[in-house]
């Protein structure tokens, strides 16, 4: 028997921890690990899929579905590995449609190349026919060329506020002390914070849920001015319209970024993290030296220890 499906990233990270004693030597190509409990064979890829093999596969597989469904509110069919959508997405979405809400999203965390752009948002509730019409959603189920034609109408009719982080900032900044779940949570709360300050008239405070709340709070516990009235919650680009805003500005923003990097460099840079990304930064390094990588990329990311075995 043999199941695969994609788990979520806070899945993923247990995943990792869970199986860390019971690795096999051996990792397939474009693994992270695979391991043998009893009779089934785990596998776990760098694409977030992971593979369930053997005569109790669905015994294994269906914990981790079970812990997607209570941590996540994916409901995932263990015979399809396909992801079922939820009946309840719509009345989710319109409960926050009561409010007027301040939101934010970030775009730029998983790519190899680009900034990490996190943008918040303020709908007003007399703003959301508009964004209706326009089609606002999560901006990972929209097109770049969609996104391009939106984004900048939407910029013109709602508040916003965004902060980049290029990757040589990030490569300055990031340590064991300061990774990726505290590099969001300081860039969300000034972004949330510009907006508050320009007392606006919401009503609720929205974050797109990355890490649990007592930890977002515990990584701005050295931070002077922070605000602290949120709700937190999962896939909140499909219920929230003012993290939808801010998810397709970051987007747009990023892709901005991204097109100044390739004329730059003379190439288009590739999105991602993928196997076109190493191929491109192979290239890269070869031109200009490992140097470059500093300057355009994530330099903690798993890709540049590929790139210099390469």
């Amino acid at each position: 028997m043999t199941i695969v499906f994609k788990v979520s990233e806070n899945v993923k990270n247990k995943m990792i921890k869970y199986y860390e004693k019971i690795r096999r030597e051996k990792t397939p190509p474009y693994a992270i690990f695979q391991a043998q409990e009893a009779d089934t064979i785990i596998t776990l890829y760098e694409s977030g899929k992971v593979m369930f093999q053997g005569i109790s596969a669905d015994i294994d597989a269906s914990i981790w579905i079970d812990l997607e469904k209570k941590l996540n509110n994916r409901i995932i069919d263990i015979k399809t590995g396909k992801e079922k959508k939820l009946q309840n997405n719509h009345n989710n979405f319109r409960e926050f449609d009561k409010y007027n809400t301040i939101g934010s999203d970030e775009v730029g965390t998983g790519d190899y190349f680009g900034p990490i752009v996190v943008t918040a948002t303020y709908v007003a509730k007399d703003k959301q026919q508009l964004l209706n019409e326009l089609k606002v959603g999560d901006s990972k189920k929209i097109n770049d060329e969609a996104i391009k034609k939106i984004a900048p109408i939407i910029m013109q009719e709602i508040p916003y506020s965004t902060f980049i982080l290029t990757n040589e900032d990030y490569n300055k900044n990031y340590s064991q002390d300061l990774n990726m779940n505290k590099i969001k949570a300081i860039l969300h709360n000034k972004a949330l914070l510009n907006l508050v300050n320009k007392d606006l008239d919401y009503d609720k405070i929205i974050v797109d849920q990355f890490t649990p709340a007592t930890k977002y709070y515990e990584y701005l516990r050295d931070v002077k001015n922070k605000v602290i009235t949120i709700t937190f919650t999962p896939k909140a680009e499909d219920k929230c319209l003012s993290i939808a805003c801010a998810s397709i500005i970051s987007r747009y923003i990023f892709l901005l970024e991204v097109a100044k990097i390739s004329n730059l460099l003379n190439e288009d840079v590739p999105k991602g993290a993928g196997e076109k990304v190493d191929i491109f930064a192979k290239k890269l390094v070869d031109k200009y030296g490992i140097e470059i990588l500093n300057k355009v990329a994530k330099v903690n990311f798993k890709n540049t220890e590929k790139i210099r075995n390469l």
